[in-house]
């Protein structure tokens, strides 16, 4: 395998389509646009798939958002893929809706997904896509924790930013982060 790509959400059909799950809609999305389908394996659903010569595992781990680094850490420790082989895609709340950021490592802001998944592998040093999901608008009582866990805005075309977002998966699987970095960063 080249490169595990795990996208970050919560299980059960009233989290589907939340902000919170977007890591979730990409990896689906993935699948679809490369033939991959899921199977149960590492504490969630598991697939492969090939972008441009390249195999990938695909994963959506399970075990909620806080725990998401016993599902990552397992099937990274099956196909002995480094921190620097895994991308995690998941949503930030520091960055404007449908804003993209790829890099390897940095801090955890507060994400208790990135939090599970840097204790579980021992390290900061694995890839990351963040995909922007914004904060309230001004006006809206929701504490950021209630306003990710609610669906996207119809104007913040989820489908467009989740097509974005597989758009730089491919690019990091193909050509590399600094690419991906230069043309979706």
């Amino acid at each position: 395998m080249d490169l595990l790509v795990a996208g970050l959400g919560n299980p059960g059909r009233e989290h589907e389509r939340d902000r919170h799950n977007v890591g979730w809609m990409v990896v689906d999305e993935l699948a679809r646009r490369h033939g991959g389908s899921f199977k149960a394996k590492f504490r969630g659903r598991s697939g492969d798939v090939r972008v441009d010569g390249r195999a990938l595992v695909l994963l959506k781990p399970e075990t909620y958002m806080n725990e998401s680094g016993a599902s990552i850490q397992a099937a990274a420790a099956f196909y002995k893929l480094p921190g620097e082989r895994v991308l995690v895609v998941h949503d930030d709340v520091d960055l404007e809706t449908g804003r993209l950021q790829a890099r390897l490592g940095g801090g955890l802001a507060g994400h208790n997904g990135l939090r599970s998944i840097a204790q579980r592998l021992g390290s900061q040093e694995f890839l990351r896509l963040r995909i922007g999901v914004g904060r309230p608008r001004r006006g809206d009582p929701r504490p950021v924790a209630d306003y990710v866990l609610s669906a996207f805005a119809p104007e913040d075309d989820a489908e467009a930013i989740v097509e974005r977002a597989c758009d730089a998966v491919e690019v990091i699987a193909s050509q590399g982060l600094e690419e991906a970095q230069r043309r979706f960063n």
